[in-house]
This record gives structure tokens, sequence and C-alpha cells, in this order.
């Protein structure tokens, strides 16, 4: 299988944990885990990397991804397969569900990778989302606060999902 690198941006920890699940079901090494409040941005030993952040507020970025979205924004992804996830709360905030994985995926617009793991918007409650890409999700959406039953089967899908593509 190919190197993988996760990357992901955590404050209260259901975003850490979800990278975790990830990780594990793809079998990625802890040390292949990276919390981007340490700013590293040197992918080359890395064939398909993983950005996750949840999304706070109406609809702002991680407080870590708040610095290392500009670092990203300068790294070299280039022939790289980059997967997006993220966690968000679809009720109280369900016109911004996931707007990090967005504004993670529009900074890597033209970057040269190729984007992986998009996700169908079947089966979601929410009223909008910069996620939302030509109908679809570009990565996996996780809402931990009002639809934690579905967490386990949504990451088995979507780690299905980027088994195929990688």
């Amino acid at each position: 299988m190919a190197n993988i690198g996760i990357y992901y941006g955590s404050t209260t920890g259901n975003t850490q944990e979800v990278a975790e699940e990830i990780a594990d079901k793809l079998g990625v090494a802890k040390s292949d885990l990276h919390d981007v409040s340490k700013g590293e941005t040197d992918f080359s030993n890395y064939d398909v990397l993983l950005f996750g952040s949840s999304t706070l507020g109406l609809g702002d970025l991680q407080d870590d991804w708040e610095d290392y979205i500009d670092r990203l924004k300068n790294a070299d992804v280039s022939g790289k397969k980059v997967a997006l996830f993220g966690c968000g709360d679809s009720s109280s905030y369900s016109d911004t569900f996931c707007d990090a994985m967005g504004k993670i995926y529009h900074a890597l617009e033209g970057k040269g990778c190729q984007l992986i793991g998009e996700v169908p918007t079947d089966g979601y409650t929410y009223d909008d989302s910069e996620a939302v890409v030509g109908g679809r999700f570009v990565g996996l959406p996780i809402d931990n606060d009002n639809e934690s039953s579905m967490t386990s089967e949504r990451i088995a899908n979507w780690v299905n999902i980027l088994k195929a593509a990688i």
C-alpha cells in the first residue's frame, strides 16, 4: 500500500479520534499521524495525504488550521493523492456544516494534487456547506454531536473508497 500521512487539527479531540480511527482502518502507523499545530509541511515521504479539521463557530477552520492553511498553500503537494475529512455540527450549525473541509479543498485547488474520497450528500442532514462541490462532499463529513451512531460505519465506507482510489 502507498505511504499515507494523516494531518489533523483538533480542539476538543473529536477530529483526533476520527483521524486515529481512519489510521487504524488504513493500517497507518501512529508516527504518520500529525497534529497540524506542529506546522510540519514536508510531505515528501508520502504518496497519499489526508487532511482533517473540525469546523468551529460559523464555518471557521479549527484554530491550528488558521495558521497551517497558509503553510499548506505554499507546500508542494504536486503528484500526491489527497483526501479530506472534517467534523462539524449539522444541527446547531446546519448552514456551515463542515465548512473547514471546503476551505482546505479550495486551498489545494490548482496545486497539482489529485483529490480523492468524495462522499455523496445522501444521508446527511444539513442546510448548506462549503464542503459540497458539484453536489458531493469533497471528503468525509462527520457529526459526532448529533450522528455519532453513524461515525464508525461512515469511516469504514470512506476507507473502502480510499483503498479503491489508492
